[in-house]
């Protein structure tokens, strides 16, 4: 019998340790995936069993296991297989990718151990700490009767309520009032916060606070599962589940493909009905009793595509689980599912891919090709990888799916390693739109930001009962503010990046670290208040619409601003799918496969924004983009037309953007990438250092760190590039500096990145981060 068990910590160090199991508890109750509090040093901390630990270790010399958290596992061998298995690939403890999978309450376990019956006999973590031995073997045999449970913090508690803002910017809160003020901006930036958590980073005095601005209307307070809609009434296009000749040999070729391989791609053009082909496929899995996962990139299109699959599938359990859910809403999902055995539905995003699904059968990432499928922060994954491990797993099938797929996911197709299914037809009446360029050097722009002829087209739709929409990948008002006293930009302190004006807040934002102060203020060199916005975002562009369009046309914007309060996607997306709104400018997310059959225009307003950053994906990131928004026009019984306003006409990308070619832009820029020795022509890791502005060795640590990563990058057969000053040289207070490897083994490039971590472990300023196949190169 066990008597050592291996524990993954769910917070830092996230280290695994060993331990010897305590008394009073059945042997029986521990195994690998359950939950238990442990002591570290003089702490408790919350930890998960992996395994049996070595029986070579003297048991005199470990600690016992503090206290289990649940009865049964909540996760299964499988998910800690998965586990493992990642945290191998990206060279990380099991804590770590734990911590990251969790919601947040699963992983911190705050709450108290509860009588049942009697919920007043309740212990503190701390209290049940302090208790003699007597007492705590009594509430071993309560919990080992099933007379005791471990309760995390219900939302009943007034700290758990969660707290957002109701009213867009600007408010109608006096200029004095600086705490109302601070409230509104940490909910603004935030979104829904329980008030707890704000209450412990602004203060006790933001509880008064938070009550006033409620009395005024301007913030809500309510239970999680109140706050924010599951679903949305957008038309989503699966309105006629009936499929095409083309839709019914695509459906039959993943049939086919699912017999004999794990994963296959769908290519299809925009509007050519891949979501109809999904969703008959995914019918079919849950019929054979197996569990689907449909992955989007965007939370916008989850709810959108929940109620598409709500309607298609009828009686069948259909879940939502996203990164801006509260965390009770989350803990809610991963916990039933974590107990669930028969067949369901899971629509998300890329954290969904994290959920205990028991027999995972079907899973669809559609637009495959879509950059937030990483995650090159903290945990720095590809849900592309993770999903092929899951099917991989459980014997099951990996769709993706994309107008424009990634060029390593087409490469693998044109080499047949990956089976493909093409849909080369938009569904029903409605064509592919024909696309224009407007060259800026010959045409500059006269009214706003558009030429005149853009203008007037857009003036001429709308005229028709049309809409339109506006691309614009540039959030805010003004990029810049510029400073005509001494020619100073603002600039954010901690990142050295331009500062960004955001008119309706009042406000000078970075869109790094999230920094902001007041707008105008007072230039830092001269002292002067002569500021003058610079360039155009969303939400410059709006205003202009606004104003200058017909008075009765009304403009929408769509971005992370016009977002952020509870519900506002939903009407945005909502009023323009009815036509109350006729025009809709945004960033991206405009792109992402949203379907608006009344769209007969689409404007991009700055072609060349991304097309030539120092990354070697600008180009197709660019290709990828415009494809993707002019598939938004034309979508109808009415014709589309696309207009894009460059001033580099001349660049390769745009004749294949405007003939829709994406296998003509695979040939040039597979070319070009073969020349170059970049994927999928070799494998690319990326090692980014960073240490503080401050700290006088650091530039002799990095030329200490570049000398022993090219001596260890040469002995394992790689290329080693740099280091160097990353193009954004500095975030957050710290400068960066990235070093790319080359080579044909990613077991190699894991084994420089250990040996530099290990050589280096010791210089707590450093920080070093490792990812394989970067997206971001900045």
């Amino acid at each position: 019998m066990e008597t050592l068990w291996d524990v993954a910590l769910l917070g830092a160090p996230f280290t695994t340790l060993t331990y010897t199991l305590p008394e009073g508890f059945p042997h029986s109750l521990w195994q690998p995936g359950l939950r238990v509090w442990v002591p570290v040093g003089r702490a408790l901390r919350p930890g998960v069993l992996l395994r049996p630990a070595s029986s070579s270790l003297d048991p005199d010399k470990l600690k016992p296991l503090f206290w289990p958290l649940e009865r049964a596992p909540l996760l299964s061998r499988d998910y800690l297989e998965m586990i493992e298995e990642m945290a191998k690939r990206v060279v990380q403890d099991s804590g770590a990718i734990l911590a990251a999978a969790l919601p947040a309450g699963l992983r911190s376990a705050k709450g108290a151990l509860v009588a049942a019956g009697n919920k007043r006999e309740r212990l503190s973590l701390d209290a049940l700490r302090r208790l003699s031995e007597t007492e705590r073997k009594r509430w071993a045999e309560l919990w080992s009767e099933g007379q005791a449970e471990w309760v995390l913090h219900d939302s009943e508690h007034r700290d758990s309520l969660q707290c957002f803002v109701k009213q867009d910017p600007p408010w109608q809160v006096r200029p004095q009032a600086k705490r109302q003020i601070a409230v509104l901006d940490y909910l603004w930036d935030k979104g829904s916060v329980n008030r707890g958590r704000l209450r412990h980073e602004l203060g006790n005095w933001a509880g008064p606070v938070l009550d006033t601005l409620c009395d005024k209307a301007l913030v809500e307070v309510a239970a999680p599962e109140e706050c924010e809609p599951d679903s949305c009434s957008v038309a989503s296009g699966l309105e006629d589940l009936v499929l095409s000749a083309e839709q019914s040999r695509a459906l039959e070729g993943l049939r086919h493909a699912a017999t004999q391989h794990q994963a296959a791609l769908v290519h299809g053009v925009t509007g050519s009905g891949k979501t109809v082909v999904y969703a008959h496929l995914a019918r079919e899995w849950l019929a054979g009793g197996r569990s689907v996962l449909l992955l989007v990139p965007e939370v916008a299109l989850a709810r959108q595509t929940l109620a598409a699959v709500r309607h298609f599938l009828p009686g069948e359990r259909v879940y939502l689980y996203h990164g801006y859910q509260s965390p009770k809403q989350r803990e809610k999902v991963f916990t039933e599912l974590a107990g669930r055995d028969e067949p369901c539905v899971v629509v998300g995003t890329r954290s969904a891919l994290f959920l205990p699904l028991r027999d995972t059968g079907l899973v669809v990432l559609d637009e495959e090709h879509a950059e937030s499928f990483k995650q090159d922060e903290r945990l720095v994954y590809q849900a592309k990888e993770l999903a092929f491990f899951r099917v991989r797993q459980s014997q099951g099938f990996l769709v993706l799916g994309s107008a424009t797929p990634d060029l390593k996911t087409f490469s693998a197709a044109r080499e047949e390693r990956l089976p493909k299914v093409t849909l080369q037809e938009r569904v029903g009446a409605s064509q592919l739109p024909e696309i224009d360029l407007v060259d800026l050097r010959e045409e500059p722009p006269v009214a706003g930001p558009f030429a005149a002829s853009v203008h007037q087209r857009l003036q001429e739709v709308l005229e028709r009962g049309e809409q339109a929409i506006i691309m614009h990948n540039r959030r805010g008002y003004a990029p810049l503010v510029y400073c005509t006293g001494c020619g100073e930009v603002a600039r954010c302190p901690d990142c050295e990046v331009g500062l960004t004006y955001h008119k309706r807040r009042q406000r000078l934002v970075c869109h790094y670290c999230g920094q902001h102060k007041e707008f105008p203020f007072v230039c830092p060199k001269c002292r002067a208040s002569q500021f003058v916005p610079i360039g155009e975002g969303t939400e410059l562009i709006e205003e202009y619409l606004s104003t200058s369009l017909p008075a009765g046309v009304r403009v929408d914007r769509l971005d992370r601003d016009s977002t952020r309060r509870q519900g506002r996607l939903e009407e945005i997306l909502a009023a323009f799918s009815r036509g109350e709104s006729q025009v809709l400018v945004g960033t991206q997310m405009l792109s992402k496969g949203h379907h608006f059959p009344g769209v007969t225009l689409a404007v991009v307003v700055d072609g060349d924004l991304g097309l030539n950053l120092p990354d070697y994906r600008a180009a197709e990131r660019t290709f990828q983009m415009l494809v993707q928004v002019a598939g938004r026009a034309g979508r109808g019984d009415k014709p589309g037309h696309v207009l894009i306003q460059t001033r580099d006409p001349e660049h390769y990308c745009w004749e294949f953007v405007r003939r829709g070619d994406y296998e003509g832009f695979f040939e040039r820029e597979a070319a070009l990438r073969q020349r170059l020795s970049y994927p999928p022509y070799t494998k690319l890791a990326l090692v980014r250092f960073s240490l503080p502005t401050e700290w006088e060795q650091g530039a002799e640590t990095i030329r200490e760190v570049g000398r022993f990563l090219r001596q260890a990058g040469k002995a394992a057969g790689l290329r080693v590039l740099g280091p160097a000053p990353a193009p954004l040289g500095q975030l957050r207070g710290r400068l960066r500096y990235h070093c790319l490897l080359k080579g044909e083994s990613w077991q190699e490039m894991r084994t420089v990145y250990q040996q530099v971590r290990h050589r280096f472990f010791r210089v707590r300023q450093l920080r070093i981060q490792l990812d394989l196949d970067p997206v971001h190169m900045m």
